[in-house]
């Protein structure tokens, strides 16, 4: 009783001092001036406005920040899912020559680092392409996520083999296997990978400041990014709106974790097998 008792006092602190910065920054956001102090962490009421979060949308427009990275992070999340799906699927089901070979690339493109990759990026998307300034620009180098295919390989290798050749007998092709046998039994590699994806283009900041130039077009990382260089200065609380910003960015991705994180758990994915 004791060992249970310390191991939820060490979980409560350890939680406590992680969701801290997250209390800080939601206050912060709503003081009528800056308190830098231990007491700024339990403002006055008198001290409480929603002042700053009209601030800095009067400067950015907050709305339409929001709406580019809804657009950039969805055409990222359905590309990861859509070719994610498929390739696992191919790696871990189908039997073809050079399948090995290609999963090591798969591993392979996940230790290059993107910014490697930017500058011919770059050149083809915008100069090549023509893409600047657009949401396909934004959201092509992102729409094949490694990541996801090998979550997905791995979630499909450990469904019964059994599923598949039943299915098979009874006359069902690959799609239908994919859709109607394996996608049911992987919905936690669904969410897994959903949850993942969202966050990289959600928060994503150089990709999109190196290709687009018009403010309109903007996800709200990058708005947020160029209103802390050029416009904070000049706003009445600028350590105010700075956190009113930040809050709106970070609101969508809790709020998504929060809804989801009930369904992060294992199937039993031999359920589907007598005998």
């Amino acid at each position: 009783m004791r060992s249970k008792i310390a191991t939820y006092a060490v979980l409560s602190v350890g939680a406590l001092a992680f969701l801290f910065p997250f209390y800080y920054m939601v206050v912060g956001s709503l003081q009528t001036s800056p308190d830098p102090s231990i007491s700024g962490a339990f403002p006055h009421p008198s001290n409480l406005t929603t002042a700053n979060y009209t601030a800095i949308d009067g400067r950015i427009d907050l709305l339409q920040g929001l709406t580019n990275s809804g657009i950039f992070t969805g055409g990222v999340i359905l590309g990861t899912i859509v070719f994610g799906v498929l390739a696992g699927y191919a790696l871990a089901v189908l039997r073809w020559r050079g399948r090995s070979a290609t999963f090591a690339l798969v591993l392979l493109v996940q230790v290059v680092p993107f910014q490697l990759l930017m500058i011919p990026l770059y050149v083809l998307i915008a100069r090549d392409y023509g893409l600047s300034d657009s949401y396909l620009g934004m959201i092509l180098p992102f729409f094949i996520n490694s990541t996801a295919v090998v979550i997905f390989r791995q979630y499909f290798l450990q469904l019964p083999k059994e599923l598949f050749d039943a299915a098979r007998i009874d006359g069902a092709g690959e799609f239908r296997l994919l859709w109607s046998v394996a996608l049911p039994l992987v919905r936690p590699a669904l969410l897994t990978a959903v949850l993942l994806t969202f966050i990289g283009p959600w928060n994503e900041f150089l990709w999109p400041f190196l290709i687009t130039k018009e403010a309109s077009m903007q996800p709200l990382a990058v708005s947020l990014a160029n209103f802390i260089s050029t416009i904070a200065a000049s706003t009445t609380n600028p350590f105010g709106a700075m956190m009113a910003g930040a809050v709106v960015l970070a609101a969508p991705a809790v709020a998504l974790f929060l809804i989801f994180q009930r369904y992060f758990t294992s199937n039993d994915l031999g359920s589907g097998v007598k005998g």
